[in-house]
């Protein structure tokens, strides 16, 4: 079974219904790119995936042994919510914790020294997270997510607040992270840019489009 299968959904936002019957589904390994308008529900989308808003109708289910909770999330940020008094080892590591889990066993801290040295941010591990540049923010946040998973990434707006050279080494570090280690990635993005590393795309908004990277760009060259 797909790691996520999402069939005939339902989403709502305070009432007013954002997008029917949308059906598609991610396969290990997959990279898709979510794209489409303000208030298609992308976001909402997402929060269905995470388990924290319920679809009107139809459902969402996980398999190749991927638990919900297992999902590595990277949220929109915002800059209070990135001005936090930590150094970058304390903030990746805090994808670590768990409920009931008090400290961080030898493996935890092995997991996260690696996860920094796949990011390239090991020698930041000991500066405040407050000083980063907006790019070494976003790839500490990015490993926190990582501590969370093996098999799946979700980022909402990953590159929203990052200037041209920022956002192409981030989607080179994603592209890494696909290719090189097979975790699923799923991406919200309004910059298109994000289509060219993506296997699968999912344009939401009117008649929902879900189809491979070729497909989707076969179309736009189209019109149709």
């Amino acid at each position: 079974m797909a790691q996520i299968k999402v069939t005939d959904i339902t989403l709502a936002y305070e009432n007013l219904i954002v997008t029917k019957d949308l059906s598609f589904k991610v396969e290990a390994g997959d990279y898709l790119c979510i794209v489409g308008e303000n208030g298609s529900g992308k976001s909402t989308l997402v929060k269905a995936m995470l388990g924290l808003k319920q679809p009107r109708n139809g459902k969402i289910e996980f398999g190749d042994g991927l638990r919900q909770t297992e999902i590595g999330y990277l949220p929109q940020q915002t800059v209070m919510r990135r001005d936090f008094p930590a150094t970058v080892r304390e903030v990746v590591m805090s994808g670590l914790v768990r409920e009931g889990k008090l400290f961080y066993s030898t493996k935890d801290k092995s997991k996260a020294y690696d996860i920094l040295s796949l990011l390239g941010i090991e020698d930041l591990k000991n500066r405040s997270f407050c000083d980063l540049s907006g790019g070494q923010k976003q790839r500490t946040l990015l490993a926190r997510a990582l501590c969370k998973t093996e098999k799946l990434i979700l980022l909402d707006e990953p590159t929203a607040a990052l200037d041209s050279i920022a956002a192409g080494e981030f989607y080179a570090v994603i592209e890494k992270i696909n290719k090189q280690h097979n975790i699923t990635v799923i991406m919200v993005s309004h910059d298109m840019r994000c289509i060219n590393y993506a296997t699968h795309v999912l344009h939401m908004g009117g008649n929902n489009i879900f189809e491979s990277k070729e497909e989707y760009l076969k179309r736009g060259v189209q019109g149709a």
